[in-house]
């Protein structure tokens, strides 16, 4: 409680943050008096013009208030000129920059004689992408090579991001942030990101790349967020968009299957229609929009074989055949109350639905004789549900805002499992039902207020999670389920927080301080019946601070520097009791003990533009304290694999990114991402409690590692265009062990047609189907290699058309 006072204390003294995003154009305001009796003067004539050749570029005049406002103002130097009948005119230098969208001119005031006036300064935001060199911003329709697919797909060609085990990376960490318009949802994972390889790209506009997040986002995500916004229009009238695609995967077998298990998946389909609708006149904009993607994957093709200190060596196969459909639809209301006011509600909902056919024999050394064949069945329903409400006040001057957020969000994770399990001389048949109920509340205030050299943004936020799962087993004859690790367990967290933060900036120089505070509270019960796990939970008060100090060289060229401290919270599937059998003998196990990640970073960047291109390079160190991490290990007298979430240690991520950018020509442009870095994770000692305890010890571990994609983008007569993106990802370490070096050619051409209304697009991702997954693991006592024929080739063919 004390902790809890005292972060309520800090909340009445913290003062003020702010997030720069980027903008193609400002909006100015300010007010006129008159010097003399300081009341407003109305009717006042107020021009922008050029500073090189004094060019009008826009102008306005003061309502009755005194008030003017002129937007669209692009990032530049300006002369602002005042006149008004009686009163002298007047001139003031303006300068433009690229932090603020909104800026608010100090009062200005204006007298019968004339006065020698100094220069004033505004600050403004440039529409170059990631101008600020922590953003980066792209279009998902630009990416032909993935058109149609789902949004995983559509992020590996993005620069700085790489895709493993369904989970994307940024600069070869993990521990990322998804977001949805701008919030976390169980769409794409609270602090976690899941459900990314089922989310269709057809619903998404553009995805947002974010190194250096401000103090506005939650503090958790070490490597920094991906935000993804989804489409919405608010164009007059009745307008929007239906698409159609469809697709085959797994062309051929590139790995024939070990002897006697069922065939796998050949020639799968992909289907996905899409549908947008917006209708607005006066005051209200309504829109709707729903997306379904259909989906059969040979999901997971993984050779293993496994080799122990006494010589056993054992081989096999997992093979996953999935069925997926995944639906989601977003609705809501825009209502434009009066020129201040602004009020919003939407909902979301999602459903996804899998079926996984497995196979997994188990063989001896030279394949003659079958130890084991473990088959399932998995039936998984998740249902997500989402309310959203959020109100904005504009207060007279532009940019002045306060915005207030509720956000109610639902998922139910109902999984049913089926088992088949064949021994030499025996059969068993279980099966087990996982019933996972997450609700959250989450509370935003919002305000934010331009300055004369900047803006500053403070806000408060309040998260209420509760997550309560039940495992049920029923076991079968011969059974080799571990029945005494089921029942119940409740997942229970609350978050308070306060941010603020400031942004300042002239023709040199741009400066970003910010501040988080954070109480969390995370109590995790265990019924007390498991057999290994009790209950158990941690609290912590810590500030997050971030800062941003950049340096223009010149108006192309600009230096900045960046520090960020932020925690990655194990997510409640890390720390879930239950072990899990889709693996029947490397089995996976959550770690009620496992505790936060900390980690702090520092930047430098640099980045120049020129008329059709940019150059942007970056160095970066990251150091972690309680790095998460999953631990293999066996227990005695079993040849079982265990891979329990622990606490590592320190781990260290360095390196360096660059991107080119180019336009060659009319026809062709290209842009090229590179990323190098080094990877450490110290030696450590952790005890593994389940299914009994083990201690597992391993040396410092570290890996030269890297990516490189090439992006080639064509524009042909008669509308049509084309791309091709080659990628190459470096061997890696992961942990106790390595990943080898993969490589994949992905190509795509659309044609726009009826006018620009319609569009045809065709693409083959992983054209060669050279995209394999090789690891080796080693433990103690044992070491395994394995290697992932998972499909990856796929070809698709679809039509858009928006009217």
């Amino acid at each position: 409680m004390v902790q809890l006072r005292l972060f309520f204390i800090f909340i009445l003294v913290i003062v003020s943050s702010v997030v720069s995003a980027q903008v193609s154009s400002v909006t100015l305001s300010g007010i006129i008096k008159n010097k003399t009796d300081k009341l407003a003067i109305q009717y006042v004539n107020v021009v922008v013009k050029s500073d090189k050749d004094g060019a009008f570029i826009a102008g306005t005049m003061t309502n009755d208030e005194g008030r003017f406002t002129i937007s669209k103002i692009k990032p530049g130097n300006y002369q602002l000129n005042i006149s008004f009948t009686g009163f002298e005119d007047k001139k003031q230098s303006l300068f433009v920059g690229s932090l603020s969208e909104f800026l608010d001119i100090p009062t200005i005031e204006l007298e019968e004689r004339s006065i020698a006036l100094e220069g004033v300064t505004v600050t403004a935001q440039a529409g170059h992408v990631s101008n600020k060199l922590d953003k980066k911003i792209y279009s998902v329709a630009d990416n032909i090579s993935q058109t149609g697919g789902s949004v995983l797909q559509t992020m590996q060609n993005l620069p700085g991001i790489t895709v493993q085990d369904g989970k994307v990376q940024l600069r070869g960490n993990d521990k990322v942030t998804v977001l949805i318009d701008g919030k976390q949802t169980a769409l794409t994972g609270f602090g976690s990101q899941s459900g990314l390889d089922n989310l269709p790209s057809s619903a998404i506009d553009k995805i947002e790349i974010i190194n250096n997040p401000s103090s506005k986002y939650d503090a958790n995500g070490n490597a920094g967020i991906i935000n993804i916004i989804m489409k919405k229009s608010n164009q007059n009238g009745f307008n929007g968009k239906v698409g159609f695609s469809s697709g085959l995967g797994s062309l051929w077998i590139r790995k024939e299957n070990l002897p006697t298990i069922r065939p796998q998946y050949t020639l799968t389909p992909k289907i996905n229609p899409s549908v947008s609708l917006n209708y607005r006149k006066d005051k209200v904009n309504i829109f709707i929009q729903a997306d379904n993607l259909y989906t059969q994957t040979l999901n997971k093709n993984e050779f293993v074989t496994r080799k122990y200190e006494d010589g056993t060596m054992i081989n096999s196969q997992l093979k996953r055949n999935r069925n997926t459909n995944f639906l989601t639809t977003k609705a809501g209301i825009d209502w434009h109350i009066d020129e201040q006011n602004n009020l919003t509600i939407s909902g979301m909902y999602g459903s996804e639905k899998i079926i996984d056919r497995g196979d997994q024999p188990f063989f001896d050394a030279d394949i003659s004789t079958r130890l084991r064949l473990w088959q399932f069945l998995e039936d998984e329903l998740k249902t997500t549900a989402m309310a959203t409400t959020s109100y904005q006040h504009k207060f007279k001057d532009a940019g002045h805002l306060l915005n207030v957020g509720f956000n109610y969000t639902f998922h139910r994770e109902d999984e049913k499992y089926f088992y088949d399990n064949y021994l030499p001389s025996s059969k068993g048949t279980d099966s087990f039902k996982l019933l996972s109920d997450e609700q959250v509340y989450d509370v935003n205030v919002d305000y934010i207020k331009p300055l004369k050299y900047g803006r500053i943004e403070t806000g408060i936020k309040v998260r209420n999670r509760n997550i309560p799962t039940n495992m049920e087993f029923k076991p079968g004859a011969n059974s080799v389920l571990d029945m005494n690790a089921g029942g119940w367990a409740n997942y229970k967290e609350l978050i308070p927080a306060v941010y603020g933060n400031y942004v300042f900036e002239n023709e040199k120089w741009e400066a970003e301080l910010g501040l988080r505070l954070e109480y969390v509270k995370i109590q995790y019960d265990v019924n007390p019946n498991h057999n290994t796990y009790k209950s158990d939970g941690y609290n912590y008060t810590q500030p997050f601070p971030n800062v941003r100090l950049a340096y223009k060289l010149n108006d192309n060229n600009k230096l900045s520097a960046f520090y960020n401290r932020r925690v990655d919270r194990p997510n409640e599937v890390d720390i879930r009791i239950f072990p899990k059998y889709d693996d029947a003998e490397i089995i996976k196990v959550g770690n009620p003990g496992l505790r936060p990640q900390f980690t702090n970073s520092v930047e430098l960047g640099y980045k120049n533009i020129w008329s059709k291109g940019y150059f942007y390079v970056a160095m970066y160190h990251r150091f972690a304290d309680g790095t998460i991490t999953r631990i293999s290990s066996t227990v005695p007298d079993s040849k079982l694999i265990y891979a329990v979430f622990q606490n590592a240690g320190k781990s260290f991520n360095t390196g360096i990114e660059t991107i080119l950018n180019q336009k060659v020509s009319s026809i062709y442009s290209f842009n090229i991402n590179g990323n190098l870095y080094r990877n450490q994770i110290n030696a450590f000692t952790v005890e593994n409690l389940y299914p009994e305890p083990n201690t597992f010890s391993a040396d410092r571990q570290t890996a030269l590692s890297g990516n490189l994609k090439f992006n080639n983008m064509f524009r042909f007569a008669r509308g049509w265009d084309g791309q091709i993106t080659a990628i190459y990802l470096a061997p890696d370490i992961i942990p106790q062990g390595k990943i080898q070096s993969r490589f994949s050619i992905d190509t795509g051409l659309k044609k726009s047609v009826q006018k620009g209304k319609g569009e045809l697009f065709f693409n083959a991702t992983d054209l060669l189907n050279t995209m394999v997954i090789k690891r080796k693991i080693d433990g103690i006592g044992f070491n395994y290699t394995s290697h992932d024929y998972y499909e990856t080739q796929v070809l698709r063919l679809g039509y858009n058309y928006k009217f």
